[in-house]
């Protein structure tokens, strides 16, 4: 993890971190993983979701589904 990735990552927190509603954290969240984990996201996520009933265990949420940040 580089320093570029996690104030990317700080920055995220920063701006939306105190926005209501759990689709928005969730938003925040997994923005924030994005920033951090960069092209290994996908790999993340799937490890994140595997668990003792196999590949789909556990759910992650993106949260809000947006166009553009201005919406947020």
């Amino acid at each position: 993890m580089t320093r570029a990735e996690v104030t990317a990552a700080l920055e995220v927190a920063r701006r939306y971190g105190g926005t209501d509603e759990a689709h928005h954290k969730d938003w925040v969240i997994d923005q924030m993983v994005r920033a951090l984990t960069g092209d290994q996201y996908e790999t993340w996520v799937a490890e994140t979701c595997d668990g003792e009933d196999g590949p789909e265990t556990y759910s992650w949420e993106v949260g809000i589904e947006i166009d553009d940040e201005e919406e947020i």
